[in-house]
């Protein structure tokens, strides 16, 4: 038998937040329904002034949740497995680092073992080549590399073998959507599955949006998510962006997601660009080095004749210990 406490069902998730927050739920037993009530199991004899009773609770599955402690790997290795790892849809994405990939299955393993939503784990051995794709190969599970993954009420379709994408700038997508004012006209030069494209056209009211990558597979992809999300107002572009931008439009807004090379693409962007327009510009860099990397990238655009100004330059992830991703919001003045 356990101490509960019962309390209406519509009640049921404030008073169980309370009592998370308390530290006073049961987690060792599952709330059980009871007619128009619920029964919480505490760690308490009362809590505030709710009924208290005895009852029959069903035990909750204690399943190890930290893949860490289940591993197959030497004792003296376990210190460096990684802490976090990328989940995308029902896949995992993970980093092993030199000394754990004679191990790497069993951290595939011990992955699957203590995630139930997961249905095949890839490990990552870096982004190569002119087409930004994952060196990825599986090392536990089954099935396609392709998921589906939901973003701010967008559903894509995400392949990590054939095009580049990353889960960690959800945030990001979502504050350069609340930016982007209704008519804008909006250029993602490097948007490999089109997910800011179909974050912005879902939260905002661009005109039109134009996505731009060289790779097909990428392009493919996109035009699937982009017919599943039923928009009308992104439209879907293979090729060069250096090429492309030149039969496009001028933009009110660019983003350029292409951290390891992005500023030798800047004087394309800005020659696409409104004044009092806005670049969305990534790029690798030492973590504190920041505030010179921009003064170089202004200094450099005034000399080829582009009157910029920075308005915001913040870490978006981290990319290796001493470097981290940077987002830089650029205007054309």
């Amino acid at each position: 038998m356990v101490q509960c406490v019962r309390v209406p069902k519509e009640d049921g998730e404030r008073v169980k937040g309370r009592l998370i927050s308390s530290g006073l739920l049961d987690k060792g037993a599952k709330i059980k329904a009871d007619g128009n009530h619920i029964l919480i199991p505490i760690l308490s004899d009362r809590f505030e002034d709710h009924e208290t009773l005895d009852a029959d609770l069903e035990p909750t599955d204690m399943k190890e949740r930290d893949y860490r402690n289940v591993a197959a790997v030497p004792d003296e290795l376990k210190d460096i497995l990684p802490n976090s790892f990328d989940v995308i849809g029902d896949i995992a994405v993970v980093k092993i680092p030199d000394a754990l990939i004679p191990y790497a299955d069993a951290i595939g393993d011990a992955l699957l073992r203590t995630s139930s939503s997961l249905r095949a784990v890839l490990m990552d051995a870096g982004v190569k080549g002119d087409l930004r794709i994952r060196d990825v190969r599986m090392i536990a599970g089954s099935g396609p590399s392709e998921t589906i993954y939901r973003e701010f009420g967008v559903t894509m379709v995400v392949d990590p073998v054939k095009a580049y994408f990353n889960p960690r700038l959800s945030t990001e997508r979502m504050r350069v959507a609340s930016m982007v004012r209704d008519g804008e006209i909006v250029i993602d030069m490097f948007a490999g599955i089109a997910p800011f494209p179909l974050v912005i056209s879902k939260h905002s009211g661009p005109s039109m949006i134009y996505s731009i990558d060289v790779n097909e597979d990428a392009v493919d992809l996109m035009e699937r998510n982009i017919r599943m999300n039923k928009v009308d107002n992104i439209k879907a572009i293979c090729g060069d962006a250096t090429e492309a931008v030149k039969e496009l439009p001028m933009a009110d807004r660019i983003i350029m997601n292409l951290p390891q090379m992005a500023d030798s693409f800047l004087p394309d962007a800005l020659s696409r660009l409104k004044d009092g327009g806005t670049v969305h510009m990534h790029k690798i860099m030492e973590r504190g080095s920041s505030g010179d990397v921009v003064s170089g990238i202004v200094e450099n655009m005034h000399k080829l004749g582009y009157n910029i100004r920075v308005d915001r330059a913040a870490e978006l992830k981290t990319y290796s210990p001493t470097m981290s991703v940077y987002v830089i919001d650029i205007v054309k003045e």
